[in-house]
């Protein structure tokens, strides 16, 4: 049994591994990125295509704000508050606007449910990780604070 590497506060260091199979089972994340001065946090609906996180928004929202090649950084997350278990993970890289129209097809073809209705209008964005960063509460773990 391989022992476990933690940090400071003895949360589990997750493997890339384990972050990209943690990412593919939840349907929510949140995205960050600065917007006229601003951090912006958003939900967002996404999928894990290859080693990238891509969603889609609709043309003219705040989301359709990202520059190409803005830094931006991306947190999933989930938490069982009966049993103290939880995880995080965290994806920090360059968002594109997918403009290649084959792409963008055959991103529609995966099977993401957006919020705000179908495709229709929509553009994906995919985020190129630079680093992805993972952290896991063990139920045998103080917890956080």
């Amino acid at each position: 049994m391989r022992k476990l590497a933690t940090d400071r506060e003895g949360l589990e260091i997750l493997h890339l591994g384990d972050c990209f199979l943690l990412l593919k089972s939840v349907p929510v994340g949140r995205i960050g990125f600065g917007a006229r001065g601003e951090v912006v946090m958003l939900p967002v609906n996404f999928m894990v295509d290859g080693q990238d996180v891509v969603f889609r928004t609709g043309a003219g929202s705040k989301l359709s704000a990202i520059e190409v090649g803005q830094y931006v950084g991306f947190e999933a997350d989930s938490y069982d508050t009966a049993a103290g278990t939880g995880w995080s993970v965290v994806v920090n890289g360059l968002a594109e606007v997918v403009d290649d129209e084959e792409e963008a097809a055959r991103l529609d073809t995966l099977g993401l449910s957006s919020w705000g209705g179908g495709a229709s209008g929509r553009v994906w964005v995919r985020i190129r990780p630079s680093s992805i960063t993972g952290r896991r509460i063990a139920a045998d773990s103080p917890g956080p604070g």
